[in-house]
């Protein structure tokens, strides 16, 4: 295997040989180089020095601080000598006698003058440019001025809150158009003061940086200011009034009221619920509160052998009967399914919820249709199973009674004599029962309202409901 690797690079080197062979050597090519630069006329013209020296001392003389340089020309090579500040001149001064025509090379013996009198003139650009903000204080100042009196301006407008509150249907939008109108004016102020002072350049540059960090911040508060316009939203729609009784979803309560960011709920139980307005926004409301007529429904099951049609009249009858069922919708009953030992049967009737309880009126009707039913000797039987069992697997049932099936016989329990059951009088407890609303969570809403009233309320009587 080594004898195969130490093969196939002796063959790479001698295919690459004759390539290499081809390209000279950057040695030899920087010494020829080297060489045609280095090259120095043997024969020099009389003057020629001077010539140069004077060429020198003109370039030197119209140049500032480079006057007083002493050149000194020997064979074509220049002694520059002097005292200068800095040495970017110095530099400067032996880059520019190498150009000059004729030079054979430049002997720099400029000495740097490090006395601090010789070096103020470092420190000139600085006072420079400190003058130069001196006298751009003024425009600056009145820049500044303008940039606060238009901000004030909009902040002066922004504060005419009863105004605001007046056009505008609520005050969450009013204090929305409040806010606007004082980011616009202070905005505003900012683009005119940078243009008064000549920074358009730096404007563009910031809107175009504000405007990627708004876009990654509103990434990042997608759900804030989703809740935000919400409840925007939800303030001009008005989908519900304080103590409406709702469900929101599956959250069921009354409204206490709505705010900026939440709804907040009294449960059925008499606790606080604060959904955010974002979910309130997609959710399926239903309002209980909105209108007064509310329909009930129950159902009972009678006897499989019943008549279906005399039960359904009975318990209609019954329903009208009752004070608190509303006779415009009229009650009505159907059959709802068959099962395997009775007829289910739905009643249903309307009530209205200012003067009964929804829920009570239902547990009342339910009670009186049962006793009236139960009665007029309908059975409302419970569930009945056949049992049949195998004569390969005898059955033994410990105690008075025993079961033994014959084969090919079916074993079935004697129930013995069926008795009809005695009919039962109509209960006068559920005509007598209190079905008067019960408003006990709503009075306590309306408590809390009167006692904590909130200024940011957004619910508002006088508009419009959805």
């Amino acid at each position: 295997m080594r004898a195969f690797w130490l093969s196939l690079i002796l063959t790479i080197g001698l295919l690459a040989a004759p390539a290499f062979a081809l390209v000279p050597p950057a040695s030899d090519a920087a010494a020829e180089d080297a060489s045609v630069d280095q090259t120095i006329n043997a024969e020099v013209e009389p003057g020629a020095d001077q010539q140069i020296a004077d060429r020198i001392r003109g370039f030197f003389g119209a140049l500032d601080g480079l006057s007083e340089i002493s050149v000194e020309v020997e064979q074509g090579v220049v002694t520059l000598s002097g005292i200068l500040a800095t040495q970017e001149d110095i530099d400067e001064a032996e880059r520019l006698a190498g150009q000059v025509e004729g030079v054979v090379a430049v002997q720099n013996r400029i000495e740097r003058d490090l006395s601090v009198g010789q070096n103020l003139g470092a420190l000139s650009s600085i006072s420079d440019k400190f003058a130069e903000f001196v006298k751009f204080l003024p425009l600056l100042a009145a820049a500044l001025l303008v940039a606060l009196v238009i901000g004030v301006l909009g902040y002066i407008i922004a504060g005419f809150a009863a105004f605001w509150r007046k056009v505008t249907p609520n005050v969450f939008l009013a204090e929305l158009v409040a806010s606007a109108i004082r980011f616009v004016f202070v905005v505003g102020g900012i683009v005119i003061a940078l243009e008064m002072i000549g920074a358009g350049a730096l404007l563009g540059a910031v809107l175009g940086g504000a405007g990627v960090i708004g876009i990654a911040l509103g990434f990042a508060m997608r759900d804030t200011i989703e809740n935000y316009v919400a409840s925007l939203m939800l303030s001009l729609r008005q989908p519900f009034r304080a103590n409406d009784h709702v469900l929101i979803g599956d959250l069921e309560g009354r409204v206490i009221r709505l705010t900026s960011r939440a709804t907040v709920l009294m449960t059925l139980d008499g606790n606080h619920l604060r959904v955010p307005n974002s979910t309130v926004f997609k959710a399926v409301i239903v309002n209980y509160t909105r209108n007064p007529q509310r329909r009930f429904d129950f159902e009972l099951g009678v006897d499989a052998e019943d008549d279906p049609t005399a039960a359904r009249r009975l318990g209609v009858k019954i329903l009208k009967g009752l004070d608190f069922v509303l006779g415009d919708p009229e009650p009505t009953a159907r059959v709802e399914q068959v099962g395997d030992s009775n007829i289910v049967i739905r009643y249903l009737g309307w009530i209205d919820q200012r003067e009964a309880d929804w829920h009570k009126a239902r547990s009342r009707a339910i009670h009186a249709v049962k006793d009236a039913l139960e009665a007029e000797g309908f059975a409302l039987p419970e569930p009945i199973y056949r049992l049949r069992f195998d004569s390969s697997a005898p059955l033994n049932l410990q105690g008075d009674a025993s079961i033994s099936a014959a084969s090919g016989d079916t074993g079935k329990t004697d129930p013995g004599p069926v008795k009809d059951k005695p009919a039962k009088k109509a209960s006068t407890l559920a005509q007598s029962e209190d079905v008067s609303p019960d408003n006990q969570v709503g009075h306590m809403v309306e408590a809390e309202r009167a006692a904590e009233p909130d200024e940011n309320d957004l619910l508002d009587s006088s508009r419009p409901v959805e």
